[in-house]
């Protein structure tokens, strides 16, 4: 809705200008027009006739010829035209089957300033880790395959907008990074500001990735310092661990550089949690919409990635505590902890991995593990071998069960058919 969600931002006199870059059939465009108010125009744009054919039959159709306009256009030279002739648009939505990548550089100049800027990867194997220099060449950042790697693919995404963006002394700030089924999506307001850019290397860290136990470490780029109301920037220093890892004496992996600030602005999560509650009923998955964004509203926005409940046992070769006695034990022990949307399992918190192993060990000695048969390298034998210095409780904590679950929210949906996922690439004819 006009000016609800936008901040600074002021919607301009005829409405704002929304362009659906990689249309297709044009039907995101249909709705736009039929259920979102105070929009001025609608560009939908695809490159194959074909599809342009279809868009306008189904612009007549719905009756929305007044706001939507087909294009048959290259999305590139289409964003690149609107920047030179001064004519920015308000919303650009990149939604193209598999990578974004090449559409990158133009949308975030295509942006008017304050604008947003929606885009979808569906290409999760390589951002997943699958294939690590395919996705150096698409986002600019090396993937892992841990156990972390669905809230890793939002920071390369959010990673490879700020970059892109900076080569034009603009940058980006997200509203919403979303990873549901098999793709990401993130919402973020495009800005410009020269001095604000500098800031950009102190929001990106490499992540050092222990392929034994999976404990993993950020490292910044750079380094901003307060002076006052000014800001020194310097880089950063480190690394931050060895060349192998203290609790298993594995080596460890280098991924990143990724987006090492927070995924979503929490005022905007709230804000469109009220719309929802405003509007019972207007959408067929607000039961999902729901329990999502109320998982993402608890997420610890200052903690970037994760670890997983079957994660941590399985590495000590123990059975799996409980989400609850887990988060009990980090909750007793001072720390924050919450879950992550991206991943059912996640276990998100401040502690650092000495005390998540320290508490593993507790729990092994509650539940033992039969270390005669590790090898004395395996990381179970290596991490049990040595005694904790804290010693964890698993009482239930009063705050262990978010309210998300406590509420019984639908959080985590099931795939709703067999083989779920992107299916075939579309053919020619």
């Amino acid at each position: 809705p006009r000016g609800e969600f936008w901040g600074s931002l002021c919607p301009p006199q005829g409405g704002l200008r929304v362009l659906e870059a990689l249309a297709a059939s044009g039907l995101r465009s249909v709705r736009f027009a039929r259920e979102v108010p105070g929009l001025g125009a609608i560009v939908a744009s695809d490159c194959s006739p074909r599809a342009t054919e279809l868009m306008e039959r189904n612009v007549a159709r719905n009756g929305v010829g007044d706001l939507v306009t087909p294009r048959l256009a290259d999305a590139r030279m289409l964003m690149y035209q609107s920047k030179a002739q001064r004519e920015p648009f308000d919303v650009i939505d990149l939604d193209p089957y598999g990578s974004p990548a090449p559409f990158l550089d133009a949308a975030v100049q295509a942006v008017s300033e304050g604008g947003l800027l929606c885009v979808t990867c569906t290409d999760m194997a390589v951002m997943a880790g699958n294939s690590a220099e395919t996705c150096y060449s698409k986002y600019g950042a090396v993937s892992l395959k841990g156990k972390f790697c669905h809230e890793m693919a939002l920071r390369i995404v959010l990673h490879s907008l700020d970059l892109r963006a900076n080569c034009y002394q603009r940058f980006v700030v997200p509203l919403l990074s979303v990873s549901a089924d098999f793709y990401v999506r993130v919402f973020v307001r495009v800005f410009t500001g020269q001095a604000k850019v500098k800031a950009s290397a102190s929001k990106q860290a490499l992540v050092f990735h222990c392929v034994g136990c999976g404990s993993h470490h950020l490292q910044r780029l750079g380094r901003a310092t307060s002076h006052g109301s000014s800001f020194k920037y310097s880089p950063a220093t480190g690394p931050p661990v060895g060349a192998t890892c203290e609790f298993c004496q594995q080596r460890h992996q280098v991924g990143g550089p990724v987006w090492a600030e927070p995924l979503h602005d929490p005022t905007f999560v709230e804000g469109v949690l009220a719309a929802l509650e405003r509007s019972p009923g207007r959408f067929a998955t607000e039961p999902r919409m729901r329990g999502m964004l109320s998982v993402i509203a608890e997420e610890l926005s200052d903690v970037p990635l994760y670890y997983t409940l079957d994660g941590l046992s399985s590495t000590i070769r123990s059975n799996t505590p409980s989400l609850l006695q887990l988060r009990s034990a980090l909750l007793h022990a001072g720390f924050r902890v919450s879950l992550s949307h991206a991943c059912r399992n996640a276990v998100k918190t401040d502690a650092p991995p000495a005390v998540l192993w320290d508490i593993m060990r507790c729990w092994a000695k509650l539940h033992p593990v039969k270390l005669e048969r590790l090898p004395d390298s395996s990381p179970a034998a290596r991490i049990l071998s040595v005694e904790p210095t804290l010693q964890a409780s698993f009482a239930l904590h009063e705050d262990a069960n978010p309210s998300s679950r406590r509420r019984g929210l639908k959080r985590f949906p099931e795939n709703p058919e067999a083989f779920w996922g992107p299916k075939a690439r579309a053919k020619p004819g």
